[in-house]
């Protein structure tokens, strides 16, 4: 089994056609010809989930996140691309083709939030909208995506409605808010939100629930490996990353 097999089976499931223009998944680092020999799935690629996969014998990282995002003029001694290549590491990263793909990113986090009749948010058809199984006010829905995601923290502007329809977008979803308006929906569920989308979705009665990049993504780590042991069989190790951890703190 080599990391093509990993790589046609994640493009089975996600084909990486559907990625924006803007980014840039697939086999990132190394060689598809090489023989699997353990897998390991993680949302980054980072120094410390690089030192797990040596620790592990595996010599394949699945990730949702690009190792390499934007363009690179120099490969040197302090980038994380050198260490994966003098540590005889690969890398497939499927991104946006992943949030887009049914049953990737978006429809993971809207089955947690245990949405009803979702269906995708045109025209991106990246965000995803539903039913939550009875309305909610904002404070109570902020409450309720805390516990669903097991979140520490979250934030949250209230949009001044009652909440039926709710719309989710992993990561970094608040630039899709004018769509998400145009969909009907009360209430957006994503990450990284900026201060000037927050005043709109009040101007426009929205609620936003601010989980986190990591906190509304990270559920799609356990997708990624099961795809990587189906398409490996049970005779090749495939583990999630220990170190599949969020950067930030929140005290």
């Amino acid at each position: 089994m080599t990391v093509q097999t990993v790589y046609e089976a994640l493009n089975r499931a996600a084909d990486f056609s559907l990625a924006m223009d803007f980014d840039n998944p697939g086999l990132l680092v190394g060689d598809p010809n090489a023989t699997v020999t353990g897998v390991l799935a993680a949302l980054d690629v980072t120094d410390a989930v690089i030192s797990e996969a040596v620790a592990r014998g595996a010599n394949l990282i699945v990730s949702h996140h690009p190792v390499i995002f934007h363009p690179m003029k120099r490969v040197t001694a302090d980038t994380l691309v050198w260490r994966l290549i003098r540590e005889n590491l690969s890398v497939i990263s499927a991104h946006t083709n992943l949030d887009i793909a049914a049953g990737g990113v978006n429809d993971i986090l809207a089955a947690r939030l245990k949405l009803q009749a979702v269906a995708p948010v045109e025209p991106e058809g990246m965000a995803r909208i539903g039913r939550l199984e009875r309305g909610m006010t904002p404070p109570e829905f902020a409450y309720y995506v805390k516990q669903m995601l097991d979140a520490c923290a979250v934030r949250y502007c209230d949009g001044g409605r009652a909440i039926e329809r709710v719309a989710v977008c992993g990561g970094s979803g608040g630039s899709f808010l004018a769509d998400i308006d145009h969909a009907g929906a009360q209430a957006l569920v994503t990450g990284d939100v900026k201060h000037d989308v927050m005043l709109d979705a009040i101007h426009r009665g929205i609620t936003i629930i601010d989980a986190g990049h990591f906190g509304t993504e990270t559920f799609v780590v356990p997708y990624l490996a099961e795809l990587a042991r189906r398409a490996l069989g049970a005779e090749i190790p495939v583990s999630i990353a220990q170190n599949n951890l969020d950067p930030c703190t929140t005290i």
